[in-house]
Formats: structure tokens, C-alpha cells, sequence
């Protein structure tokens, strides 16, 4: 068999391995062997000397990026393909880093480096990059197998990235050592003891799993959650605000009445609130009637919401002028909480998407925008998560008990450490409001719905998710998916979810592993460096 056909087999059946675990449920495990064939195929390349095998590596990694998370393209062309191309030249960059490294460092050193350069990477993408897209980390290749990974309360989701680069060269290692004949070398104890690491890096964390399942809640709370299923290209033009009010309330009233109950609205659900004066939105204003009903009710939902400045000189790089040349408008994705008294919170989504939401490095792209005719979005976030508080009243109207509520916007439910501030910060219970209708009937939604599993099991809360057009969910603290609407469908959860107070080891230090492993691809980049100025070359 020639090289090139061997290179085309084994960059077929990575692509083919690692993209498997984020489009068909229970296939996780695959991740564990999927970089196996890329890490052969990089020794065949190596072993007769090929050269530019950096654009097989590149095309392999955009075939991955492009077959899991295609489906971008149905919201924006521009930025489906940019995504595709930018995150593999990333992931192609790392590994052209690793192959540059074996010329330098001996033995297993390079492969380290590979992993925590990979890693290291993932948890700057979840933490300092502004364009930013981690969609693809490893650890969330596990998030439709969460009896696996139970753990994920004390590593997060950077964990299950370091079990699969761990298991992939670990098995590598063992392959590697078959195929040239050194195995045949070793004596038995050192074979007993490479298959029994692989063994008890397989199950070792499986059987932790059984070990770690959330502790008892401290009380119950009635959510009601609508899924109103209005389409997303058409909600601007198609339908009124009153018209899209007049049909979620309708969805309303059939909710419980005179209990505590939470009831949750879609992401951007409407575009009427003016963060000046929140009183003046008739959205706002409809819901609150509505609610004076059910005097022990509290509303979450979306709204694409504008403060408005009036200065001679411009705010801020992502103020728009409006026509009257004296007044700006700042722009912000926002959920918003009310009860029906006047009383009514609000939090803006801080985890953008870039492009569409949010314009990064704003004092160099708004030129660039501008120029464009504004193409790009100028959305704000707050600097600091903040929860929204739940009233429950008395039959008198008094407040009788309050207590936070975590609402993840969208993306943001793609971040482990962002959503773990909530709960941090006081959230006994979490919530999801988002529109994955953008995507059409793709991968797209589930992923992300998925990834709200992973959510739950790093912080131990439940989760009440709700979607415009699907899926809404109630998740348990387990990551179990007790209830779910269907795609694409006007429907109602009725759930009783529980109410938590503790907080997991992740939730109390953060992403250890992440922090390890940006100290150790440091360490390993600076005795790099010194090799290369020392000129100390394996020959």
C-alpha cells in the first residue's frame, strides 16, 4: 500500500471517529481512540520523511470542524466557513507545533506537549479569546454519555479532554511499540503494567462515576416553561410583538395558579425594552398583567434590549448613532425577571457570539464595520455574571422567602466556568434561555442542548431550559434529560425541579485542570525554546 493511500485510510477514519461522539448519541467512547489514527498517520509521515504534511493534518482537522458543525452555515455563510477554517488552522497550528517539538525533545515529551498545548489552548478559547469558539472541546465529545462522566464536578469539562488525549496516547504508545517490533522487547512485567495503565485509565473514572451522584435537594420548585415555535426569520416581519405576546400568554394560561412557579420565555423574545426605563415596554407591561393573577409566579424571558445616551461625542466604540445625530444606542441580549408587582431584573448575556452579537477588538473592527455598512453586531455584556432573583409572595403580598436564579443566555451555556459564577454567586437553581432555530433541523440544536447535561453534572443543579422553536428540557443534576419537547413544535413543560445550595470542587476552584495545563505547556514551550537556541537537535 503507498503512503498517500495509507495517509487517506487513517486521516478518513480519524475525521470519521472524531466527529461520530458529537452527532450520534452513546458514541463518546469514541473520542478515547479517535486521534489514534492521525497520531499514526503524523509517524508515517514522520518515519519517510514527508514533507508539507501539514496540509494533509489541516484538511483533516477541517473535514472534522466542517462535518460536526456544518450546520452554522444555515445562519450565516460568512460565518459558518469562517469557523470551519479558522478553529482547524488552530487545532492544525498545534499539532505543526508538536511535530516542530520532536526535533527537540526525546521520548514521550513531545506527545505531553501535544496534549497540554491542546488543552491549554481549549481553556484559552473559554476564558481570555474574544473570538472565540469551543464548540469542539474534546471533553464535550462525552456530553450524551453522562453516566460516564460523573466526575466532571470536580474537573469540569477540560477533564474529559485530558481522559481522551490521555487514553489516545496511551493506546498509540502501545500500538506505536507493536508495529516496530519493541514490544516484542519488553518482558512481561512491562507489558502487564502498559496494558494495566490503559485498563485503569478506561475504567478508573467509569467506576468514580458510581461514587459521585448528587446530594439530596433542599426544597422543590414548580416550572412552567412555553416554547412559543415562532420562526426566527420571520419573527421581525412575519408577526407583530403583540401578536407573538398574545401567544405566549395564551401558552400561560394554562399554568398552575396561586403556587410558587417559575415560568421561563425564549431567548430575544422581543425587542421592546429600553433598559433606561423598563417600565415602558409593553411587553414588559403585558406580562405584569398577566401575572397580577397568579400573585406567586415569576417570568424569565429574553429581549433584545437598547439604552439610549444623548452625547455630543461618541459613548463608546460600539455605540451606533441614531438619525438625530445627538443620541446613541448601546445594544445587549438580555433576560429579564418580573412577577407581576413592578418589580422586574435584568441581566445581560456576557458571552457573545462573535460577528453576530458581539464586534471583537472594537476600536480596530468598527472602522472595518462601518465601512461595511454595519454588518457586525455591537451587542454588550456585563463584565460580572449576576443572577436574577426569584420573589415568592404570601396571600397577603408580602415577600415570604427570595432566591437566586442562574439564566444562562444562549452560548453562554457553552462556558463551564461562566456558568459555574452563578451558582458561585448564590443560584440554587439554573436556567437556559435560548433560539437554536437559526440552525434549521441540524445537529446544531442537539449539541447544544446536550451540553447543558455537562452544565448540570459541573455545578450538581437543575436545569430548566427553554428554546423558541426546541428544545426545551428540564435536566437533573445527574445530567439526565427527564423532560424534552419536540423539534420544531408550539409546546409546555410542567416540571417540579429541585432547589441546591452546595457547591461542587469545580464550582469552588475553577478549571484546575485548564490552569495545569497552560503552566505545563509553558514550561514545556520555554525548555523548547532553550533546545532550539542550544541548538541541541535529536539526531
Amino acid at each position: 500500500m503507498s503512503r498517500n493511500v495509507q495517509l487517506i485510510i487513517l486521516l478518513a477514519l480519524f475525521v470519521l471517529l472524531m466527529s461520530v461522539p458529537y452527532l450520534v448519541p452513546g458514541y463518546g467512547y469514541l473520542a478515547l481512540i479517535g486521534f489514534v489514527p492521525l497520531l499514526m498517520a503524523e509517524k508515517v509521515a514522520s518515519e519517510t520523511g514527508m514533507r508539507r504534511f501539514c496540509l494533509w493534518h489541516y484538511s483533516a482537522f477541517l473535514a472534522w470542524n466542517f462535518a460536526t458543525t456544518f450546520w452554522i452555515c444555515n445562519a450565516t455563510v460568512g460565518g459558518g466557513i469562517f469557523a470551519s477554517v479558522a478553529n482547524a488552522f488552530q487545532m492544525s497550528l498545534i499539532f505543526g507545533l508538536f511535530r516542530y517539538s520532536k526535533k527537540y525533545l526525546r521520548g514521550s515529551l513531545p506527545y505531553i506537549f501535544l496534549m497540554v498545548a491542546w488543552i491549554a489552548w481549549e481553556r484559552y478559547y473559554l476564558t481570555w479569546a474574544q473570538i472565540s469558539w469551543p464548540w469542539l472541546l474534546l471533553g464535550n465529545a462525552f456530553a450524551r454519555s453522562t453516566s460516564w462522566i460523573q466526575w466532571y464536578e470536580i474537573t469540569g469539562t477540560l477533564g474529559g479532554s485530558l481522559w481522551a488525549w490521555a487514553m489516545n496516547l496511551g493506546i498509540f504508545g502501545i500500538l506505536s511499540a507493536v508495529q516496530s517490533g519493541r514490544w516484542k522487547e519488553y518482558n512481561a512485567k512491562a507489558k502487564t503494567a502498559a496494558i494495566l495503565g490503559i485498563c485503569i485509565l478506561f475504567f478508573g473514572p467509569l467506576m468514580t462515576s458510581l461514587f459521585l451522584w448528587p446530594e439530596p435537594d433542599k426544597g422543590r420548585l414548580d416550572v412552567y416553561i412555553a416554547q412559543p415555535n415562532i420562526d426566527p426569520y420571520n419573527k421581525f416581519g412575519g408577526m407583530t410583538q403583540e401578536e407573538q405576546n398574545a401567544t405566549l400568554l395564551a401558552q400561560m394560561a394554562d399554568a398552575p395558579k396561586n403556587r410558587p412557579l417559575l415560568m421561563l420565555a425564549p431567548e430575544t423574545f422581543t425587542n421592546d425594552v429600553i433598559t433606561n426605563d423598563l417600565a415602558l415596554s409593553p411587553t414588559l407591561q403585558s406580562f405584569d398583567s398577566f401575572l397580577k393573577s397568579s400573585s406567586k409566579a415569576n417570568l424569565i424571558f429574553g429581549a433584545s434590549s437598547h439604552e439610549y445616551i444623548h452625547s455630543a461625542l461618541r459613548p463608546s466604540q460600539t455605540a451606533r448613532r441614531l438619525n438625530d445625530g445627538g443620541t446613541w444606542v448601546e445594544s445587549h441580549n438580555s433576560a429579564l425577571i418580573t412577577d407581576g408587582t413592578g418589580r422586574a431584573e435584568i441581566y445581560h448575556k456576557s458571552k457573545l457570539v462573535v460577528g453576530v452579537e458581539m464586534m471583537p477588538y472594537p476600536a480596530v473592527f468598527r472602522h472595518v464595520d462601518e465601512w461595511l455598512g454595519g454588518v457586525m453586531g455591537r451587542e454588550v455584556g456585563q463584565k460580572e455574571v449576576s443572577n436574577l432573583n426569584f420573589y415568592e409572595y404570601d396571600d397577603s403580598g408580602s415577600v415570604k422567602r427570595t432566591f437566586p436564579v442562574g439564566c444562562a443566555v444562549c452560548y453562554e451555556s457553552v462556558y463551564p466556568e461562566h456558568c459555574a459564577e452563578y451558582v458561585k454567586k448564590g443560584a440554587e437553581l439554573l436556567t437556559i434561555i435560548t433560539n437554536d432555530a437559526w440552525w434549521k433541523n441540524t445537529p446544531g440544536y442537539r449539541q447544544h442542548l446536550s451540553y447543558a447535561s455537562l452544565r448540570a453534572i459541573e455545578t450538581r443543579r437543575w436545569i430548566a431550559r427553554c428554546a423558541n422553536t426546541g428544545i426545551s428540557a428540564v435536566i437533573d443534576p445527574s445530567g439526565k434529560i427527564l423532560r424534552k419537547t419536540s423539534w420544531w413544535q408550539k409546546e409546555t413543560l410542567h416540571e417540579s425541579v429541585g432547589l441546591r445550595d452546595g457547591q461542587t470542587f469545580f464550582v469552588r476552584h475553577g478549571d484546575v485542570i485548564g490552569r495545569i495545563s497552560v503552566l505545563c505547556f509553558l514550561l514545556l514551550l520555554l525548555n523548547l525554546f532553550v533546545m532550539i537556541f542550544t541548538n541541541r537537535k535529536i539526531e
